[in-house]
């Protein structure tokens, strides 16, 4: 229930019926619109600041900070954004404790893996193609730095729904100027360099900005307070 007052919330933050930096109902309301609990409604509205897409201000109630990006819902259904959310922040967890294993356990054979990777993605960005594949390719060459197979086999078996959210961030990242490409290339060149240099905190920091940047690019607007 929880899920789908975030979706329908959503729908209408996205229909710039609640539009951003404009205050949503009272949680009594809402429970009242949607035809639940107000525990449910309360769930709902933590995903959403979780999501950083609604704030609470003390005395004041909830304001909407961020919208989809209207693209994004011709590439998914909205009813799918929580999913791809929730997957995301899954990863920013595994995948930044594996950068940090990789950096004090890789060998230069994984460093060629890692490089041959990035490569290839850097050549589908400069050719405008989705690149999926190839990111997949680098994130598993990170992982299998790590010398844990655990941290591969998650990525693995998490193949399909990691490849959804990367197409889908992957194809924002094409409609937007240049600028935003050359950013998500920096910031893989970040991961690779400071677990070239071995410096796992380092490694761990850049890897969660990394994905969780990519999560925040599905929305658009600021988180002004």
């Amino acid at each position: 229930m929880a899920d789908q007052v975030y979706d329908q919330l959503l729908a209408k933050i996205l229909e710039e019926e609640y539009p951003v930096h404009s205050r949503l109902p009272t949680e009594e309301a809402l429970a009242q619109t949607f035809g639940v609990s107000r525990p449910i409604v309360r769930m709902a509205l933590s995903r959403l600041r979780d999501d950083g897409i609604v704030q609470s201000r003390r005395g004041s109630g909830s304001y909407v900070l961020r919208c989809p990006d209207r693209q994004l819902i011709s590439f998914v259904p909205l009813e799918s954004v929580s999913d791809v959310q929730r997957c995301y922040e899954f990863r920013i967890d595994v995948e930044g404790a594996a950068a940090a294993w990789a950096a004090r356990r890789r060998d230069d054979e994984d460093l060629a893996a890692m490089d041959e990777a990035f490569k290839v993605m850097e050549q589908t960005y400069h050719q405008n193609e989705l690149g999926v594949e190839a990111d997949q390719k680098l994130h598993l060459a990170v992982a299998r730095a790590t010398k844990n197979p655990f941290f591969s086999s998650v990525l693995e078996s998490l193949g399909e729904q990691i490849a959804f959210g990367v197409k889908l961030s992957r194809s924002l990242t094409l409609l937007d100027s240049p600028v935003r490409q050359e950013l998500v290339l920096s910031e893989h060149r970040a991961i690779l360099e400071a677990i070239r240099l071995r410096q796992p905190e380092v490694a761990q920091a850049c890897m969660r900005h990394h994905i969780t940047a990519a999560k925040d690019r599905m929305f658009v607007g600021t988180q002004d307070t």
